[in-house]
């Protein structure tokens, strides 16, 4: 069943790339959802982020280690996602929960609203990336061939 929504979403996204190479927002939280496991309450959480990355004003993936990511899903709109320089993450004692935790947008000049987490699903970082380098490989076209 995943193999298939992988499937149906690599080609939802390669439609979205005929005139773009990049993946919208959408298209990414789509492709990190399909590659998510169950929800979880909490994950543990060592004080630093290895990295994050925006998927809409509602979404992010979180890298708490090189091969262990999370989605957060937030409570509402965060707008400043988007075109913060850093993120801050609270914690209650090393470790992230839903529901009671929250994401911080830094280096935006607006005022810094707390964006609360409404669930954490866990992210199979190897199967994303294999995806993301499917994508990659089929949108390979020669410029010559693409404007035929």
């Amino acid at each position: 069943m995943k193999t298939l929504l992988t499937a149906v979403l690599v080609a939802a996204a390669l439609a979205g790339c005929a005139s773009t190479p990049k993946l919208d927002d959408a298209q990414r939280l789509a492709l990190y959802r399909a590659h998510a496991g169950a929800p979880v309450d909490s994950f543990q959480y060592f004080g630093t982020l290895n990295g994050w990355t925006p998927l809409g004003d509602s979404a992010l993936a979180v890298w708490t280690r090189p091969n262990q990511a999370y989605l957060l899903e937030l409570r509402g709109p965060c707008s400043d996602l988007a075109f913060a320089s850093a993120i801050s993450v609270s914690n209650q004692m090393g470790r992230v929960h839903a529901r009671f935790d929250k994401v911080t947008a830094l280096g935006t000049p607006s005022i810094k609203m707390p964006c609360f987490i409404g669930r954490i699903l866990p992210l199979d970082v190897k199967a994303i990336k294999q995806a993301q380098q499917e994508l990659r490989n089929a949108g390979a076209v020669p410029r010559d061939d693409a404007a035929q």
